[in-house]
C-alpha cells in the first residue's frame, strides 16, 4: 500500500470494509443524482434523507463492532453481519 498507508494494518477484512464504504458512497451519489431524495419520517425520531440514514446506519454498524470487540471474544464476522443488518434496517425503515 506504500509508505503513506503503512500506519494502518491493511488486513483483508479492513480492506473489504473500506472498499464497501467507498462503493456505498459512490452508489448513493449516483442514486441521488438520478433520483433526488425526499425527507421522510420512519422509526428514527427525525425526518431523514437517504444520506442521513446511510450516515446513521454506518455509525450504528461501527458502534456494534466496537461493542463486540469490547464485550465478547467471539469472531468479529458476527458483529459485521449484525452491523450490516442494522444498516439495512435503518436504510429501509429509518
Amino acid at each position: 500500500m506504500g509508505n503513506a498507508l503503512s500506519w494502518m494494518s491493511w488486513t483483508p477484512p479492513v480492506a473489504i470494509f473500506f472498499v464497501c464504504v467507498v462503493l456505498m458512497l459512490i452508489g448513493m451519489t449516483v442514486w441521488e443524482i438520478r433520483s433526488p431524495t425526499i425527507e421522510r419520517k420512519g422509526f428514527l425520531p427525525m425526518r431523514t434523507t437517504r444520506g442521513d440514514r446511510l450516515f446513521i446506519g454506518l455509525l450504528s454498524a461501527a458502534y456494534i463492532n466496537l461493542a463486540w470487540v469490547g464485550l465478547t471474544d467471539m469472531d468479529q464476522w458476527y458483529a459485521a453481519v449484525l452491523g450490516l443488518l442494522a444498516l439495512v434496517l435503518i436504510m429501509r425503515k429509518g
